[in-house]
């Protein structure tokens, strides 16, 4: 299209259709359709207003929040954030909520980077399921006031110096039961059934359960591990979120091994049940008390962040699993018919290869099998190498899981408080009273602020952080 000017005919200026189309639009589809300059620590980026508008509630959607990092001079938008991160942060406005985390960065910086863009709750939660990380809950407290103390006395040691106290009262009563159940197995404290003579007598070493010192004193641990699990379990805020809990349910499995034993010994006595069955039975049920060592996880971080790793790592444990069930398959098979026709072989059949296989592959080589000729040599070299191929292939992504959660508990160590906000009124340096809020219902995590804008705010609003616990509480 040709516009002839009126003062002078010979200048002639020529339109475009584009110029032509963004000449026709409302003034707001102008203002969405201009382009904006985001430099990102002097890495630029242009995109369109409307790109950003998609989500409105995002740092970069919000046209009040993205103001404060606005620079007048060049016209453009600065944030001194990491770069690499912003790549998928511009995508997720590009293709409408598609969040993916470049492979160069690292899960916890990025994690930082989208919490500072305020990008929405269910994004965050889609990608934590995609890394397999944990989501972060709320951890709710009981409205009873009583009941209130006893939960957080019990449940976590670092809210008070009492709670302190009985968190280290139980991890010693854990250390001697365990102690006791590995001493009673020595020698000289084994129980011997007596062995009857030619004359009808038997005579040995027949020691009373009921008097035997080793069950006094795990009957004083079982004592103290049943009061611990009463006291939480009528405290709690919640009974059916009680028995989801897999560390109750470590705890019912430490204590029920005793009562089990205790009932069997008290039919033996009476003579309702055969000595053999019992014995059978009570080894099995004494050998659940080992798991007794896993209520250390409540009170100690490494645990708890090599459950949390093992727990975001499933998926590549199994693939790790899978790939040696194959390996094992595969080689035991190649060497036992490879030693087919050596008479002194001792791959009897591709079953029996399967330790051989196993030991070999995770280069433990116990040396009780081992190939004799040159063909099974050449096959168990080749087991060998696989096998450290094939640990090695999901490692990798099982260390990235547990440096990120050995950061994030270390990061949470030195910034997270646990606060609740009031206006108006005086510090106060408990949980809260009978006329608390759901402001204290609730243990959550509270970021500090980083913005001076931030504080300006709480300072106009006359609003007081009031400090109630600080520290990190033990996850449960």
């Amino acid at each position: 299209m040709t516009v002839v000017s009126q003062e002078n005919h010979e200048e002639t200026v020529v339109v475009s259709p584009l110029l032509q189309d963004a000449a026709d639009l409302e003034p707001a589809d102008q203002e969405c359709s201009e382009r904006v300059v985001i430099n990102i620590s002097g890495l630029r980026f242009e995109t369109q207003l409307k790109t950003l508008s998609r989500f409105p509630n995002t740092l970069l959607g919000d046209p009040r929040k993205r103001m404060r990092f606005f620079d007048p001079l060049r016209n453009e938008y600065f944030f001194d954030r990491n770069r690499q991160s912003f790549d998928a942060i511009l995508y997720y406005y590009q293709s409408g909520g598609r969040l993916r985390r470049p492979v160069s960065v690292p899960v916890d910086i990025f994690l930082e980077e989208i919490k500072f863009y305020e990008l929405q709750e269910d994004a965050i939660e889609l990608f934590r399921d995609d890394e397999g990380l944990a989501r972060e809950e709320d951890r709710p407290l009981p409205t009873n006031e009583f009941q209130r103390q006893l939960w957080l006395l019990f449940e976590y040691p670092e809210s008070s110096g009492p709670a302190r106290s009985i968190a280290i009262v139980s991890v010693m009563v854990i250390l001697i039961s365990i102690v006791i159940f590995c001493l009673e197995t020595l020698p000289e404290f084994r129980e011997v059934p007596p062995a009857p003579e030619n004359n009808g007598s038997a005579h040995g070493k027949a020691l009373n359960p009921f008097t035997d010192p080793f069950f006094m004193v795990e009957t004083l641990c079982i004592v103290w591990f049943s009061f611990e699990f009463t006291m939480r379990f009528l405290s709690c805020p919640s009974k059916a979120a009680f028995f989801k809990n897999i560390m109750n349910l470590i705890d019912v499995v430490a204590i029920a091994p005793y009562f089990i034993t205790l009932g069997l010994d008290l039919a033996e006595h009476q003579g309702s049940s055969q000595q053999a069955a019992s014995l059978a039975i009570l080894r099995v049920i004494r050998l659940v008390r080992v798991f007794r060592i896993f209520k250390l996880s409540r009170h100690s971080k490494g645990l708890q962040i090599l459950g949390q790793t093992l727990h975001a790592s499933l998926r590549e444990l199994g693939l790790l699993i899978f790939f040696l069930i194959i390996g094992v398959v595969l080689f035991s098979s190649s060497v036992y018919f490879a030693e087919a026709e050596d008479p002194e072989s001792v791959f009897s059949s591709i079953p029996d290869a399967f330790w051989w296989a196993v030991v070999t592959m995770t280069t433990v080589g116990y040396g009780d099998m081992f190939p004799t000729t040159i063909g099974g040599k050449f096959v168990g070299s080749l087991c060998a190498i696989a096998g450290v191929l094939t640990i090695a292939l999901p490692v990798p992504v099982i260390v990235s899981n547990f440096n990120y959660f050995y950061h994030r508990e270390n990061e949470e160590e030195e910034n997270v408080q646990y606060v609740h906000v009031t206006c108006g009124q005086q510090p106060q340096l408990s949980f809260g009273d009978s006329d608390s809020t759901a402001s204290n219902q609730s243990v959550t995590k509270t970021e500090s602020y980083q913005d001076s804008d931030d504080l300006e705010t709480l300072t106009c609003l006359n609003v007081t952080p009031v400090e109630t616990y600080t520290g990190k509480l033990t996850d449960v």
